[in-house]
């Protein structure tokens, strides 16, 4: 089966959940026998690497700007793919899928992945959060499949158009911990004494409001390591370096990938994701894959990962966060915990059944 895939910048070494999914999606898929070809974008991959793990990449340029990047990308992703003529052109995120009508009038089948309602994010002004509802809009009634990573998603598109998602949800990865501590020593870290979030420099991940629940923390030899960057650079993104200069003991490492973060992973005490929007979570998936003891905001999306209630609070309250992470950091985690949160995880978000599933909604339009 011929796949042709757009919406994501690309792999591998990207930072965003949509990319990583992407990535263990696609080289899944390759596995069970599809011949899979992703659309990149030129900005974030090498135009020169044309192949990976079996996947084949086709670079394609685009202006690295928020509001026209994803809409300029998939319109030539499916300018290209007319060329190709795949059997099935799966468009990952809504604000993209506003080409899904283009697509079937080229007579390609199209699968809608819909990873959240992204015109919540806090970045987006008004006018761009009614296009991006447009865009939603326009998925789903002209995809041939959608696909929900998360069931309040499939909910949501059920309520407001009466059309059934299929519910396949994001994956991880069982990683395997790592002894060595370069990483940490890099940063002047601990083991086991600092608090750990992942994530994207925009306002919707809510690290501006850790770094103020963590600097009312009582905690003179932990630290607080925030791995990431923005995508663009704004007043928000640098607004929050400054505030982190400010408050002792945060640590901002940067977009990290491979061993050294493997290594932070590996060796954090808590790990806290403090986000107001989410489809669902790969970054919570992965850290309790690592078997961390988690805390995270009470939004649907984190809800659907199953935690002990307690180890959630209210989105946005500084009070609350501050509250969680001094308990938590109290809290024993035994070996058991760990191994018991890393079974679960094995079970219910296995790459191998998740291109499973996807594939079963290949073959039905296929």
């Amino acid at each position: 089966m011929k796949i042709a895939v757009t919406g994501t910048r690309g792999f591998p070494g990207v930072q965003g959940g949509v990319e990583s999914h992407c990535e263990q999606l696609c080289v899944h898929l390759v596995r069970l026998g599809c011949d899979v070809t992703v659309f990149t974008r030129r900005p974030y991959i090498d135009p020169d690497l044309k192949e990976y793990k079996g996947i084949s990449l086709i670079p394609v340029d685009c202006p690295q700007s928020k509001f026209l990047e994803a809409f300029v990308h998939t319109f030539k992703s499916v300018l290209l793919a007319r060329k190709l003529q795949p059997g099935i052109l799966h468009i990952h995120a809504i604000g993209p899928s506003l080409f899904a009508p283009l697509a079937r009038i080229f007579g390609i089948k199209v699968v809608v992945t819909n990873h959240g309602p992204d015109y919540n994010r806090k970045k987006w002004p008004l006018p761009a959060r009614m296009f991006l509802k447009f865009c939603e809009w326009m998925g789903v009634v002209f995809a041939s499949e959608i696909i929900a990573i998360a069931g309040n998603i499939a909910e949501d598109i059920q309520r407001k158009f009466r059309r059934n998602a299929s519910v396949i949800p994001n994956g991880v990865q069982i990683p395997i911990i790592e002894e060595t501590d370069e990483s940490l020593k890099k940063y002047g870290l601990q083991k086991g004494k600092y608090v750990l979030s992942v994530g994207r420099f925009v306002p919707e991940k809510g690290f501006d409001l850790l770094m103020d629940s963590f600097s009312r923390c009582d905690l003179r030899d932990w630290k607080l390591v925030i791995v990431g960057g923005p995508d663009h650079e704004d007043n928000w993104s640098r607004g929050l370096r400054t505030k982190a200069n400010i408050i002792r003991n945060i640590v901002l490492t940067g977009f990290l990938k491979g061993q050294p973060l493997r290594e932070i992973y590996s060796h954090a005490g808590l790990f806290v994701l403090p986000s107001y929007h989410e489809g669902l979570p790969i970054v919570l998936l992965e850290a309790m894959s690592y078997g961390l003891s988690c805390i995270a905001s009470d939004i649907p999306a984190n809800r659907n990962v199953e935690m002990d209630s307690k180890r959630f609070f209210r989105a946005g309250d500084v009070n609350a966060l501050s509250e969680k992470i001094t308990e938590f950091i109290d809290k024993p985690w035994e070996e058991k915990d760990r191994q018991n949160q890393i079974s679960l995880i094995t079970e219910k978000y296995n790459w191998e059944d998740i291109a499973l599933k996807t594939l079963d909604v290949y073959k039905r339009i296929s």
